[in-house]
């Protein structure tokens, strides 16, 4: 979780799965998953590519707009599986690091 702090806002906004169809804000949400006990471990290690990548450059250069298609290769309980979702993350420049201050993913 400490590297995921370090790459977001303290005060996040998202819409996700988990949410509900709720805007969230706030990291200790997203804590919570972080939390939880880890599962059996997979033999395979999953893999993920961000296909269809559009990075749209905004506010003279202090934000961006990053738009994707995230595509997990994993092992499920009947074979190899792959899950997509499409996600569109807000950047802000914050102390000369790029910081994601908002999120939206859907499951495709």
């Amino acid at each position: 979780f400490a590297r995921y702090e370090k790459l977001c806002d303290k005060e996040i906004s998202c819409f996700e799965p988990e949410s509900v169809g709720n805007v969230v804000t706030g990291l200790p949400f997203h804590k919570f998953y972080f939390d939880l006990p880890a599962g059996a471990p997979s033999p395979v290690k999953p893999n993920v590519t961000l296909a269809d990548t559009n990075v749209r450059i905004l506010a003279e250069g202090k934000a961006a707009v990053v738009c994707y298609n995230r595509l997990i290769q994993r092992m499920g309980s009947t074979g190899p599986e792959t899950v997509k979702s499409n996600e569109t993350r807000v950047f802000e420049q914050q102390n000369g690091s790029w910081i994601c201050v908002h999120f939206h993913r859907t499951p495709a």
